[in-house]
């Protein structure tokens, strides 16, 4: 048995059970790593190998975005929903001229975005999880 079918159950197990705040955390992780392996791409010499490397993994980094996109919910979400959809649109042209012309300019400029989304993300998540304990142990010392 190989090592990848369990890891392969545990990453669909985590995905299915995880709170949303925790999802999007997931994706933008995950939306790096696709990104990572593009740039890693073109340090291939092999036409073939370099082109396939960049194009799938660019295509998987700009499916997770539409779907960070398209989860958005700009009647309760205000003007940050609307600020991450147009930032969100324009990653995903930026990918897509990075792919079509195999520059890596504008997967770079992706990846440092979304680096800054996720680190925000994970700031505010890590945030959420320690209010409610100096909440806890505010009421209970007065």
């Amino acid at each position: 048995m190989t090592t990848a079918a369990p890891l392969r159950s545990y990453k669909t197990i985590a995905t299915q059970t995880a709170p949303p705040g925790q999802l999007v955390l997931m994706l933008y992780e995950g939306a790096i790593r696709f990104l990572e392996r593009a740039l890693a791409g073109f340090q291939h010499e092999d036409p073939l190998e370099f082109n396939a490397t960049i194009n799938n993994n660019v295509i998987r980094a700009q499916e997770i975005l539409n779907e960070l996109n398209n989860s958005l919910d700009l009647q309760q979400g205000g003007d940050l929903a609307v600020t991450l959809r147009r930032l969100y649109n324009y990653m995903n042209r930026q990918l897509t001229l990075s792919n079509t012309r195999k520059l890596p300019e504008g997967i770079h400029d992706t990846v440092e975005r979304l680096s800054v989304l996720r680190d925000a993300w994970s700031e505010m998540l890590r945030q959420q999880t320690a209010a409610p304990e100096s909440f806890s142990s505010f009421t209970l010392n007065s």
